[in-house]
This record gives structure tokens, C-alpha cells and sequence, in this order.
């Protein structure tokens, strides 16, 4: 053999022998699940759900009735069955609906996480385990605001999974969910980290983090695993045009869901840390007013009446850039620090204000209920009532400053076809008086139109920018 002969062969063989290690590097680089599954696998269970909902009001055309039938006829049932009030009383038919969701045992006393959404309103609450055993579960407690549910069993020789710190988490780590997509118990699927820190429209007070795990209806509730089979994620929501699975799903941050735990196991209920500002982000363009570098922290809009920030002196037009020695990035970086925050415990809060930056100490207050926190936003919230066709809202100050009115009434947001509309009541109306009873505010209006006698006319006091004016208002039959 020549050497020429000799040396292309030998590097060939050693190109082929280089290919091979690679493959093998490669191979044993790709993780393995299925370890993971066959340890932990038994402690995500199955969650269904029995509740009663009030079937929709089908009713007539419009323009036509119901005919005046035999009342004990068969006809009769069958037309008010299928067009009419369906039941004594005016009552909507009820049945029964059923939802399904995960969720996995976190101890040995048969403590179980899943999302609020899955069990809320549930009159019955199943779990079913790997080893097909079927135990009812108490609701321990809820927390709308984080989609957490506590849920307990009470059974023996319960599987449990580690939990795992959602913290060390990292971009384009691997992960894997278990759950009941579409009721297929125990299906797996795997992906990595896509983000972290990510805040959703209805959610402010969760730092989701982004994977691209197949998730359905179904794994709601179910567990995101790290490869060292720790539990890091509670599996929430999808981004989806379709309703299935697009390549972006949601978790719960485990750290945030054992804190949730913590305070429902203690008290019953979950509270968290308020500052009291309406914040925005702040735009390219709002970063070259303000003389800033780059478009950073959060704009304060407006601060809330009563609340921890306005009695520390911040003020609208500051831009907070830290909380507690943290970095704001953007404006949704800010609820969930402030969230995680005691109660009552202070906060440094640096921000920028005429082009300098001031740091100031906060007495972090403890976050109201949905509906005060609407009522001292200045974001009213809207009731809509069916039975005479409009929605009203709280009268804001600068409505009743302009009226001169100073105690009771409700604004008339939006007047749809209906009795409402049939009487003249108008958009921007202030109901004052309704059938002789003083309005004094939302919620009470909602009750004084459940209580309106059916099929007569009663007078309605309205004030608008021309005065006051009573119109007869005649209430449908129900």
C-alpha cells in the first residue's frame, strides 16, 4: 500500500471514528425522562368536578309569545320547556356540568395542588390516582387572584412529589408536564424554558413562566418538572387562537404557589402587599421626555387615595426604576415584588422625578378586595341588568360635584332594547329614586330591580344636565 494510500485511509477512519464519539456525546447529552416519570408519575392525579349552571334563557323570536295554551296540557309544558321562563318562579333550568383538570400530591397527609379554576364552584371534587383509586377532596382553600387551589384527601400510602425552587430556573432548561390533556390520564410532554418573569393581562400578580410544553384542556392544575424530578411549575394557561396547543403555555411559578399554600394552611386566605399606584410603561418617546437613557420602570399614572404611596410622597409623573434594591425593566416587573412583599413591613422605592432620582421609604399596605380596589381607582365597576335592559356605574366625584349630587345615584352606562330604553332613560342618566326608594349605590340598585313588581309601571328619577326628570318606567313581566 502507498503511503498516499495509507494516510487517506487513516483519515477517513479517524473522520468515521470522530463522527461516532460525537453521536454518542450527543446521545447521552439528550435527557432522559423516563426515570422521572416512573417516580413521580403516581403522584399527579386525575381532577373532576360535578356543578350545577343555569341553562341560558332560549326564549321566542322577537315579536312573538308564548300562546295561551291548556295550563295542564302537554303542549304547554313543551313551549314553556324549550322558549319559556323554565321554571316556577321565573328560574332558569339548572343542570349538572363536570370539568376536568390535574393536579399532584405535595405530602404525605394528602395535601393537593391544582389551579383555582379547575374546582371553582364545584359541588363535588374527585381525585383519581395512578392506581385507580377514587377519594373525594376537600377545598382547603382558593386564591382567584394566583389561580391556586388546596385541595386534601384523606387516604394511605399517598405518592408525593418534590418540590423543586421555580427560581433557579433558566432559559431553555428542559421540562416536562404530566397531566390529563383531554382526559388522557398520565400523558406527558416535554420542551424547554422558553421565558421567565412573564406577566399576563389578567394576571399581575404571577411571574409566569413561558415553556413550549404541549399543554391542553385538561393539564390545568398538573406539574412542570425540572430533570431533577423536582416540581417547578403548577401548569396554567395556553396562548391560543384555537383553544389547543400553539408552541406557548404558562406555569405557576412554584415558589409562588408554596407561599399561597403557606398563608391558606394558616389562615385561610391569601394577602399581599399594595403600594397603591396606577402605573404604565414607559415608551421610547416618554423615556426622551423624562431625560432618560432608555425606556425603563414604571410610570406612575395616578396615586390611590388612603394608599401606602401617596403617604410616602410619590407622586404622579414619578418613574419607579427599584423596589427593594430590584431593577424595574418594565412595568409589570412591579406588582408581582410589591405582591410578595409583607404587609406592613417598609420598602425603599427609588424613583426619578424632574431628572433626578429620590429614594423613598413605604409602609406596604395590605391589597383591598377587587371591588374596593375598583372603588378607589376610580374605576367603577359595571353592573348590567337584564330584566330592564341597561348597565350603570358609580358616580365618579366630578359627576357629582357637576350635578350637585350629593349622596346616592348610579350612572346609566349603556341602554340596550328593553323597558329601559322604552321609557326614555338615557345614557349619562343619574338614577336617583327608583319606584319612591332612594338609590344609594350600585349594588343596591341591582337589588331594587330583582324586587320590581312585574307588569306595572313605576316612576324612575333621573337628573340630567338639564334637571331632574321623572319618567314611568314599566317593568316586564317575568
Amino acid at each position: 500500500m502507498s503511503l498516499f494510500k495509507y494516510l487517506s485511509t487513516s483519515i477517513l477512519l479517524s473522520i468515521l471514528a470522530l463522527g461516532l464519539t460525537l453521536q454518542g456525546v450527543q446521545a447521552r447529552e439528550l435527557p432522559e425522562f423516563t426515570r422521572l416519570v416512573e417516580s413521580y408519575g403516581p403522584a399527579v392525579v386525575n381532577i373532576s368536578t360535578k356543578q350545577k349552571v343555569k341553562e341560558a334563557h332560549r326564549g321566542l323570536p322577537k315579536g312573538l309569545d308564548i300562546p295561551n295554551l291548556p295550563e295542564n296540557g302537554p303542549w304547554n309544558d313543551l313551549f314553556r320547556h324549550f322558549f319559556g321562563e323554565g321554571g316556577e318562579g321565573g328560574e332558569m333550568p339548572e343542570r349538572e356540568a363536570r370539568s376536568l383538570g390535574s393536579g399532584f400530591i405535595i405530602d404525605r397527609d394528602g395535601h393537593i395542588l391544582t389551579n383555582n379554576h379547575v374546582v371553582a364552584d364545584a359541588e363535588e371534587v374527585i381525585v383519581r390516582l395512578n392506581d385507580r383509586r377514587e377519594l373525594k377532596a376537600e377545598v382547603i382553600g382558593t386564591d382567584e387572584r394566583s389561580d391556586i387551589a388546596l385541595l386534601k384527601v384523606d387516604a394511605d400510602d399517598l405518592p408525593v412529589v418534590r418540590l423543586g425552587k421555580s427560581r433557579e430556573l433558566k432559559v431553555a432548561e428542559w421540562v416536562m408536564a404530566i397531566g390529563s390533556p383531554f382526559g388522557f390520564d398520565h400523558s406527558v410532554s416535554v420542551g424547554v424554558v422558553s421565558a421567565l418573569g412573564r406577566s399576563l393581562p389578567s394576571e399581575n400578580y404571577v411571574p409566569f413562566i413561558q415553556t413550549d410544553v404541549a399543554i391542553n384542556p385538561g393539564n390545568s392544575g398538573g406539574p412542570l418538572f425540572n430533570l431533577d424530578g423536582e416540581v417547578v411549575g403548577i401548569n396554567s394557561q395556553i396562548y391560543s387562537r384555537t383553544g389547543g396547543f400553539m408552541g406557548v403555555s404558562f406555569a405557576i411559578p412554584i415558589d409562588v404557589a408554596m407561599d399561597v399554600v403557606a398563608q391558606l394552611k394558616e389562615s385561610g386566605h391569601v394577602t399581599r402587599g399594595w403600594l397603591g399606584v396606577l402605573i404604565q410603561d414607559v415608551t421610547r418617546e416618554l423615556a426622551e421626555s423624562f431625560e432618560m437613557d432608555k425606556p425603563a420602570g414604571a410610570l406612575v399614572a395616578q396615586v390611590l387615595e388612603e394608599s401606602p404611596a401617596g403617604k410616602a410622597g410619590i407622586k404622579v409623573g414619578d418613574v419607579i426604576i427599584e423596589f427593594n434594591g430590584e431593577k424595574l425593566h418594565y412595568s409589570s416587573d412591579l406588582p408581582p415584588m410589591v405582591g410578595r412583599t409583607r404587609v406592613g413591613s417598609d420598602a425603599t422605592v427609588k424613583v426619578l422625578r424632574d431628572g433626578k432620582t429620590r429614594t423613598l421609604k413605604v409602609r406596604i399596605g395590605e391589597l383591598p378586595a377587587e371591588e374596593a380596589l375598583q372603588k378607589s381607582s376610580g374605576k367603577p365597576k359595571k353592573i348590567t341588568t337584564d330584566r330592564l335592559g341597561l348597565s350603570i356605574i358609580e358616580l365618579s366625584k366630578e359627576q357629582r360635584k357637576e350635578l350637585d349630587i350629593r349622596k346616592g345615584g348610579v350612572v346609566v352606562e349603556q341602554v340596550t332594547e328593553g323597558a329601559a330604553a322604552a321609557a326614555g332613560i338615557q345614557r349619562g342618566d343619574v338614577i336617583v329614586k327608583l319606584n319612591n326608594l332612594d338609590v344609594e349605590d350600585a349594588a343596591s340598585f341591582r337589588k331594587q330591580v330583582d324586587g320590581l313588581p312585574s307588569g306595572r309601571s313605576i316612576p324612575v328619577l333621573v337628573i340630567r344636565r338639564s334637571g331632574p326628570l321623572f319618567l314611568a318606567l314599566r317593568v316586564p313581566e317575568d
